[in-house]
């Protein structure tokens, strides 16, 4: 047993680690349809809520939130390659903060990654009711399904799940590039999307103000804005799967990032200003892009239409399930959360145990909402809370990981960095500060929000009584451990 910092080390021999071995395949383009996969289903669906403030409200917070992703986004692209471990966000805290920091930061990941899957298999569960025609009820059944289908995609193999995430990414970036391009004769931007009136009413004629919530609208739009870039940070969770992370890590977020950029930008403009839909309408519903698809096509092909949409949140669902069964396996490692969890299938080598316990989690979770609140309440706590609970999770690891990338520039300015951030400190700090302000306003202007909070916090309390009690007396070195205790000895030494 080592001790340091008030946790101990257990040791163990290599044969631990050869049963928790991972297979190095991706490249650049993989790591970009991993970030852009990830996110994608937030173009077609969520972002459009804002709206409800206004088309510029919206517009002036996308840029605000593009802003804290930029600075998050080259932040990682630093820390990634200097720290190219599985853990990624938990692995920049632990070097940065030590072992409780680590810790707090992974446990936020967490609640991210477990829940915002079975948010979207919620979505796609009711698409797929509706295309189909499948009682209401039966929507488990569809949960189900599609947790069988791609946890068992992402066991098969670290090749064919990084080749499933770019196919889907790639048909997912094509209905919205052939939106794009259909929505351009049939826009009328001053009659559509700048419809809100100042008091919330539609304006048929359009022409209404610009903010017509002033800045409180703003700060109302800023959380919706979030889905247009959320998830994106999973990227370095891929690094020890990565041929050559000092290289491609960098490139590969830094482009994943602009293609968002871009998608997010189009969609906003295009979306709202096409004829017959607005954003009046768009701030109430639960399928933007397949309106906008109704108003060029017609609601003839409705049906085909809906199952386009489905793409972009498949190829969300299935990303997201990679970067859950990393993030636990790379916690689990090193002993933050049970060690058999990140056991890796003998010949796979991929982390199976975490994801299937993940999933098992998730569904559980949903499981137990949707028969003790019944149907519609029960899909509404899904839809709303259990959201609310990620989105609050992801807010508070960014904060972290942006406070890791300063510590880090501070506390070890001598370890290798194959890539330095442009925006350095000064972009960190505007990640933190807008992160810190879109919490505070969802705590304090969406009742909602704060029931999604409170579960979080009780999730919080739990893991860190386990950690103070048991977890942090049975930690492992594993590589992201023994890093960072290797630099405090040199910092000492020094």
């Amino acid at each position: 047993m080592k001790q340091q910092s008030g946790v101990s080390y257990t040791t163990v021999d290599q044969a631990y680690f050869e049963k928790r071995g991972l297979r190095r395949y991706a490249g650049v383009w993989s790591l970009w349809a991993l970030g852009v996969g990830a996110v994608i289903s937030g173009h077609f669906s969520g972002w459009n809520f804002g709206l409800a403030n206004g088309w510029g409200s919206m517009l002036i917070a996308a840029i605000i939130i593009a802003v804290m992703y930029l600075g998050l986004t080259f932040s990682l692209a630093e820390m990634s390659p200097a720290l190219p471990h599985t853990g990624a966000a938990y692995s920049f805290a632990r070097s940065a903060m030590g072992p409780w920091g680590g810790f707090l930061t992974g446990l936020a990941e967490n609640v991210e990654y477990v829940l915002t899957p079975a948010v979207i298999v919620f979505f796609i569960g009711s698409y797929m009711s509706s295309i189909f025609g499948t009682p209401s009820e039966y929507q488990p059944l569809w949960w189900i399904g599609f947790y069988l289908a791609f946890v068992w995609l992402n066991v098969i193999g670290v090749e064919l799940s990084f080749k499933v995430t770019l196919v889907v990414t790639l048909l997912a970036l094509a209905c919205l590039v052939t939106f794009w391009f259909s929505a351009l004769p049939h826009i009328d931007f001053a009659r559509y999307a700048m419809n809100v009136g100042a008091d919330g009413v539609e304006l048929p004629e359009g022409g209404g103000p610009f903010l017509p919530k002033g800045w409180v609208g703003i700060l109302a739009s800023l959380p919706f804005a979030v889905w247009l870039f959320l998830a994106i940070e999973q990227l370095p969770l891929a690094a020890e799967e990565s041929v050559d992370p000092k290289r491609d890590m960098p490139r590969g977020i830094i482009a994943g990032m602009f293609t968002l950029m871009l998608s997010a930008f189009m969609i906003l403009w295009l979306n709202p200003a096409t004829s017959g839909v607005g954003s009046f309408a768009l701030g109430s519903s639960g399928e933007p892009l397949l309106d906008g698809f109704k108003a060029i096509y017609g609601d003839n092909i409705a049906k085909l239409l809906a199952l386009v949409a489905v793409l972009g949140l498949i190829a969300s669902f299935h990303t997201i399930i990679f970067a859950m069964g990393r993030q636990v396996y790379s916690l689990s490692r090193a002993g933050y959360f049970l060690p058999w969890l990140s056991v890796t299938h003998g010949q796979r080598k991929t982390p199976h145990v975490a994801m299937i316990g993940g999933s098992l989690l998730a569904l559980a979770v949903m499981m137990a909402l949707w028969f003790i609140f019944g149907e519609e309440k029960g899909g509404a706590v899904i839809g709303g809370t259990l959201l609310n609970m990620a989105v609050f999770g992801a807010m508070f690891s960014y904060f972290m990981q942006a406070l890791s990338f300063i510590l880090l520039r501070k506390n070890l300015p001598n370890i290798e960095r194959p890539y330095r951030s442009p925006l350095g400190v000064p972009g960190a700090m505007l990640t933190m500060l807008i992160a810190a302000v879109t919490l505070y306003y969802q705590l304090t202007g969406d009742p909602a929000y704060t029931i999604g909070v409170f579960w979080v916090a009780a999730f919080f309390a739990l893991g860190i009584l386990y950690f103070a009690i048991i977890g942090r007396h049975r930690l492992i070195l594993s590589p992201e451990e023994e890093f960072a205790m290797q630099q405090r000895e040199k910092d000492k030494n020094n």
